[in-house]
């Protein structure tokens, strides 16, 4: 079918407003206790024989036999090259003549990570971050273009770095020591307080510190640089914020050159190809948060690219816009993700508030938050047409836009023909002669508009919204349903594709679909509680439950224009 594949990339995707505080104001995730940084230096610090690897060709190293334990240093089997997992750095050395070393906080992926004090400011706490062979030229290289990227970072969810020293011909990152804890450890936290059992964060609480940190990559992004290596690992909660750490792996968009760091798991399948990308940025945040709400077995194996059956997560069974989100994230196709994080931040928004309202249950939303895509529901009666669905807004950055607001001619044929003068067939005049033949009637000339919105741009949905319309218009419930598909798949926190897909499914006489639909619009955002509590009366009006229609027609709120109707 035409537009099966949309994935429109509007700049424009996100919603008013910015959103202060972690939960975006629509739900409270617990405050990460303080962290004494005394208290997080590691007693023995020795990397698992587990995780021992050689840094030059990745094969297994270090490991014991029988009693005996692994070397912490020695030579790869494989490829003969030294390998080293022992600190170089022990408490009471001074780096750099300032720099007192405290103790190992961890072992990352380039090296050993130190606690230290700045005896020249005031003791306070910093981190040095090591290399891991100092003989590996990739990780050497890696080390010295964070400092060049980290440079010109400043941003209040980034990890600051302060400087860069030298010690025994070894070079080390001095950076903020952030006392906050990261989403890795705060998932092995709740399984131990589960008895041992993974116990995944609730989808609000995952949904929310990402929504957090997400302007931090587009700062990143502005400045042409990437990301790479996002996940778990990689993100504190401090306090009542997050922040972003251990940018070893940034580099810039345009750099074909450098190492690429990743991390099994989350990193794009396209890297190898054709390199690190905004979107290979989005396909990392978008494994993070599956990792966070289920128990991803495999998640580094079998499904190290790809989503399982959402019977076998049951956080994406339960949300199912939630799990529309992640699979648009982590599209095989990098055309097909999200294009820029305005815009997945704009649907992340709009998935919280769905999540949310449903974890609350019954009742009508009292708030509206209007759609940068859609206008609100017109439907004031007890009935709903197709004609009455949400509206698209104009893309303000089209080139036509003044050019159309002169356009005054009401009757179809001649306003077709108006339009069909503009100097720029442009994504909008088309779209508007699709609307125009649509109310007229004109099958034909809206499959032709909209063939062409989609020949200069596969990815706009908007086009794909007009044919599901006229479908609706010609009763075709099959392509209607799946149009409305298509456009809920690409704008999954957007509830004027629910709401069209709960007409459908009511039309077509599938009523448990699309009651689920309709609550969800009633839930979600005030603009669609009436229209959505009608939905509800006529689908158990039919089913003959009129204590069911009856509590439906009571959540339409008193200030609605289609109060008195629910009244008669």
């Amino acid at each position: 079918a035409r537009g099966t594949g949309a994935t429109r990339r509007l700049g424009h995707g996100a919603r008013r407003g910015r959103r202060a505080s972690l939960g975006a104001g629509l739900t409270s995730v617990p405050t990460a206790p303080a962290l004494d940084p005394a208290d997080a230096v590691m007693t023995d610090p020795v990397v698992p024989e587990d995780r021992r690897f050689c840094p030059s060709c990745g094969a297994p190293v270090g490991r014991g036999s029988g009693d005996a334990p692994g070397r912490t240093e020695g030579y790869c089997s494989q490829c003969r090259n030294p390998y080293s997992f022992t600190p170089k750095l022990s408490p009471g050395d001074l780096v750099g003549g300032q720099y007192e070393v405290v103790g190992c906080l961890a072992h990352g992926g380039l090296g050993w990570i130190y606690l230290a004090r700045d005896k020249n400011v005031s003791d306070r706490w910093v981190v040095l971050k090591g290399l891991l062979n100092a003989g590996d030229a990739d990780a050497l290289a890696a080390a010295v273009a964070e400092q060049r990227f980290l440079a010109q970072v400043e941003h209040p969810l980034i990890v600051e770095v302060y400087n860069v020293v030298t010690q025994e011909g070894a070079a080390y990152t001095v950076m903020e020591y952030v006392g906050g804890h990261s989403l890795k450890e705060l998932l092995k936290d709740r399984m131990a307080a589960n008895a041992g059992r993974y116990d995944p964060l609730p989808v609000p609480y995952a949904l929310a510190f990402v929504l957090e940190i997400l302007p931090a990559f587009a700062y990143l992004h502005d400045l042409g640089l990437l990301y790479c290596d996002f996940k778990p690992d990689n993100l504190l909660q401090v306090g009542e914020s997050v922040k972003l750490i251990d940018l070893g792996g940034v580099r810039r968009i345009d750099d074909l050159d450098s190492p690429i760091y990743g991390t099994v798991g989350y990193q794009a399948p396209e890297i190898a190809e054709l390199g690190p990308s905004v979107a290979s940025d989005i396909f990392t945040i978008g494994r993070t948060l599956a990792v966070l709400t289920n128990e991803f077995r495999g998640y580094q194996s079998r499904y190290a690219t790809t989503l399982p059956p959402t019977s076998n997560m049951p956080a994406f069974a339960r949300h199912d816009a939630f799990y529309r989100l992640v699979a648009k994230c982590c599209a095989p196709d990098p055309a097909d993700r999200f294009q820029t994080i305005e815009e997945l931040r704009g649907q992340l928004y709009g998935v919280l508030r769905q999540v949310v309202a449903d974890q609350r249950g019954s009742g009508a939303a009292g708030q509206t938050i209007p759609s940068t895509l859609f206008e609100a529901p017109v439907a004031t009666g007890d009935s709903l047409g197709w004609w009455e669905l949400p509206a698209l807004r104009v893309d303000e950055h089209d080139p036509m836009i003044g050019w159309l607001q002169t356009i005054q001619e009401s009757d179809p044929q001649r306003r077709d023909r108006e339009l069909a003068q503009a100097p720029d067939q442009s994504a909008e005049v088309l779209l508007e002669r699709a609307r125009t033949a649509l109310y007229a009637g004109n099958h034909e000339q809206v499959a032709q508009h909209t063939d062409a919105v989609l020949a200069a741009d596969p990815w706009d949905w908007r086009a794909v919204w007009l044919m599901g319309l006229d479908a609706l218009s010609r009763d075709d419930h099959t392509a209607a349903a799946a149009a409305f598909g298509t456009v809920y798949e690409q704008i999954p926190g957007e509830l004027a594709p629910r709401l069209a897909l709960a007409l459908t499914r009511e039309l077509s006489g599938e009523s448990e679909a699309a009651e689920r639909d309709y609550l969800v619009c009633l839930r979600t955002d005030g603009a669609y509680a009436s229209v959505a509590s009608f939905g509800l009366a006529r689908l158990r009006s039919a089913r003959r439950d009129i204590r069911g229609a009856i509590t439906a027609l009571d959540l339409v709120p008193p200030a609605s224009a289609a109060f008195g109707r629910a009244r008669w």
